[in-house]
């Protein structure tokens, strides 16, 4: 793990330091890329502010 420095996001430097590594060989390196996808999706998911114009409670 990363130490912050004084006024960053931990989890955010975590997340550039976990994302900043060096494959060492192919099965790594999709590794590595699944996670930056898994990431990605999951910010998504996040930020999906759609609204339900077919709930049922309407």
């Amino acid at each position: 793990m990363t130490k912050a420095k004084p006024g960053l996001d931990k989890n955010l430097s975590n997340v550039v330091g976990d994302l900043d590594e060096a494959p060492v060989n192919s099965h790594h390196a999709q590794q590595i890329q699944q996670d930056k996808n898994d990431r990605r999706h999951q910010d998504a998911l996040n930020h999906d502010k759609t609204t339900d114009l077919t709930h049922p409670h309407s």
